[in-house]
């Protein structure tokens, strides 16, 4: 009875181990296939390419001004040569100035001109011009500034929106009242900064180019700057002609000296 029993035990005891050791097989079979299944997953997303709707695409906000200076010889067909030219590229002037001087006349034009048009109004500019005594051009970069104030306008109008929310669910006059103040001074900030985005959008779409041309001048005659240039002038030439003249009878001049020297050497043995 003994041997029976301790053979059952046996039996058991074999059969549970090899339980125990299939299951420990399962386990670790599992957890293989786990981790491969997290490994290819993961080998997965790296071979994925990066989704596009990530990429974002921003686009410069450039302000592009220019400052030239240059001579002419005939002022008012450079002028006209420059109004044809803002008309057929659908710009504008923004200011016209003329000044005169004792030796020139000189003319400041301002133009606003479509920002794609700036670079093709300079060189048709440029083509009827020798030689430019000054050229600028200047571009700066407002993309910063262009989105905080888009961004700041976006969520300035977001709250006002939820301001007339409430202003419908107010039951009191001091809460419509609390809620309207609000909303005036909302709209306040909000006009401000929507004022300050079309000047930008405005800088943006918009060159500006300013040119000054000029005509050299003589002095007036008739003025007193103009007698005091004249007068010098003769009297240079006065001095060119008494020396000219003086060098034309120089052998008169000779016979005079020896006249003088003989005449006054006479006088001095007379006495």
């Amino acid at each position: 009875m003994r041997k029976v029993f301790l053979f059952i035990s046996i039996l058991l005891l074999t059969v549970s181990c090899d339980t125990n050791q299939d299951r420990a097989a399962e386990l670790e079979t599992i957890q293989f296939d786990a981790k491969s299944s997290r490994k290819s997953i993961a080998a997965q997303k790296l071979e994925q390419p990066p989704s596009r709707n990530n990429e974002t695409t921003i686009q410069r906000k450039l302000i592009k001004t220019g400052t030239i200076s240059f001579e002419t010889k005939d002022l008012e067909k450079t002028r006209t040569s420059i109004v044809n030219l803002v008309n057929q590229n659908n710009g504008y002037i923004a200011s016209d100035n003329e000044y005169k001087s004792i030796d020139r006349i000189s003319s400041t034009i301002s133009l606003r001109v479509p920002a794609e048009k700036f670079d093709i109004i300079l060189s048709e500019i440029a083509k009827g011009v020798e030689k430019f005594d000054s050229k600028n051009i200047r571009i700066s970069d407002v993309t910063e500034q262009f989105l905080d104030v888009e961004a700041r306008l976006k969520t300035k109008k977001a709250l006002e929106a939820k301001y007339l929310e409430i202003l419908k669910k107010a039951k009191t006059v001091r809460e419509i009242l609390d809620v309207e103040r609000e909303l005036g001074n909302l709209r306040s900030d909000i006009e401000s900064t929507e004022g300050r985005l079309k000047y930008l959008q405005n800088q943006i779409s918009f060159s500006t180019l300013n040119i000054t041309f000029y005509k050299q001048i003589a002095a007036s005659e008739t003025s007193f700057i103009g007698k005091i240039s004249k007068a010098f002038k003769k009297g240079f030439e006065n001095v060119k002609d008494f020396f000219l003249y003086l060098i034309n009878i120089w052998p008169f001049i000779i016979i005079l000296f020896i006249l003088f020297f003989y005449v006054r050497k006479r006088r001095l043995r007379t006495k």
